[in-house]
């Protein structure tokens, strides 16, 4: 029987490393993607990726005195991506992190990026269906499985799942609470016009209520995990709406049931309307109502992602303070390579390989490639400079453990951390 295959050269350890790295599969645990079910939710090809709103909050500075943003928004999708791909593409060379992107994609695609014909580019879209689309994709990022976000208000998705049916099983379901916490003086109304005895006030049944509606879309979605998007001033515990539901209803049935909560905190919503999903901005939150949460209640799992760079090594040490809490993901306005970078190596030096890295938030399918792709070489590089590091020690890392360690920040991390 052959015995450890130990890396015996610095040589060998980068060959080898971005091996590992480039061949794992990935489990993306946070995405805004579909499968086919969904119809027209689920966004593909050149026009949806080039103006992805990352690219319209850009277009529209190179825009600034010529056309106004209700303009944009009124041009037909195939014109606006005209705009963007001349304006931040041929009139700029595409640098920055959202424009890169693109690039990537289209490049992986094996399409002719050299020649910037965006209309040769959308040809190749059209002899595609989703269907085939999807299997190209996830193959080229080496992703096996995602995580959708799946809002049981969004009255174009509610009535996917009051279908049922199967779905593609690499599809998985996380239940979108935004209504519920966020919005609850909207929604309330219209859950007790559905029969949930339901209070604005929270009186009466209201809590078991909610609980109950829980239950009934758990059924429906069998998510793995339920989620929450909050603003940077959220917090816990507080005389609001927004910590009575979850104190009162998200907890407890979480508890129960051993469904995780996610929480994505530190979105400013739209300090700009006039862009609407492009106008989100980014504050830093107060990191005391996550280690409230995680310390009050222990037997409820916590996924957590926080928006603002300054926030992350609170983050990162609460995490070696309470088990229940799973930092996870460079999100949003994180993912650019110098911070992806930035907060990787923090979380490994304070967390070693007990965290998630990284989740796409890929709102287009095609956003998949390039998402992993740009991660799976800040990666390489982290876990190339780590392993030297102990290897100078004379600590001497098998191919066999350093291809575990890399499946467990792909994807077992998460699925052992859920169950």
């Amino acid at each position: 029987m052959d015995g450890p295959d130990y890396i015996l050269s610095t040589g060998e350890l980068q060959r080898v490393v971005g091996e590992i790295v480039t061949t794992t599969p990935v489990t993306d645990i946070h995405t805004h993607i579909y499968d086919t079910r969904f119809g027209d939710l689920l966004l593909w090809g050149v026009d949806e990726l080039v103006t992805y709103h990352y690219l319209i909050a850009e277009v529209m500075r190179a825009e600034f005195g010529r056309t106004t943003p209700e303009e944009y928004y009124a041009m037909p999708k195939q014109a606006q991506a005209d705009l963007i791909w001349q304006r931040l593409f041929l009139d700029n060379s595409p640098i920055s992190e959202a424009c890169r992107g693109p690039v990537t994609v289209l490049a992986a695609l094996g399409l002719d990026i050299a020649g910037r014909d965006l209309n040769t580019m959308r040809e190749y879209f059209a002899q595609r269906t989703a269907e085939e689309y999807i299997d190209e994709v996830f193959a080229l990022a080496n992703v096996k499985e995602v995580v959708m976000t799946n809002d049981p208000f969004d009255p174009l998705e509610a009535p996917v799942w009051e279908a049922g049916g199967e779905g593609d099983p690499r599809f998985k379901a996380a239940l979108r609470l935004d209504g519920l916490i966020v919005r609850w003086e909207q929604t309330q109304p219209a859950l007790a016009a559905q029969g949930y005895d339901m209070a604005a006030d929270f009186s009466g049944n209201t809590f078991e209520e909610i609980q109950r509606f829980l239950a009934d879309w758990k059924q429906k979605m069998n998510p793995v995990y339920m989620a929450v998007s909050l603003e940077e001033s959220f917090t816990f515990p507080a005389d609001d709406s927004q910590a009575k539901v979850i104190e009162g209803a998200i907890l407890p049935f979480a508890a129960r049931e051993k469904l995780p909560f996610a929480l994505m905190i530190g979105v400013k919503r739209l300090i700009n309307p006039r862009l609407k999903l492009a106008g989100d901005g980014v504050g830093k939150c107060d990191i005391k109502a996550v280690e409230y949460l995680c310390a009050n209640y222990q037997d409820v799992k916590f996924l957590v992602t926080l928006l603002s760079k300054e926030n992350q090594h609170e983050l990162a040490v609460a995490a070696r303070k309470f088990p229940n809490l799973m930092p996870f993901g460079c999100w949003w306005f994180l993912n650019d390579p110098s911070l992806i970078d930035e907060m990787t190596r923090l979380r490994v030096e304070l967390l070693g390989l007990s965290f998630i890295p990284q989740h796409s938030d890929a709102r287009i399918l095609d956003q998949l490639i390039y998402k992993w792709s740009h991660f799976r070489a800040i990666l390489t590089r982290i876990l190339i400079e780590k392993y030297s590091d102990i290897m100078r020690a004379g600590w001497i890392p098998t191919r066999e453990e350093m291809q575990r360690d890399v499946e467990g920040l792909f994807g077992r991390n998460f699925w052992e951390f859920v169950k």
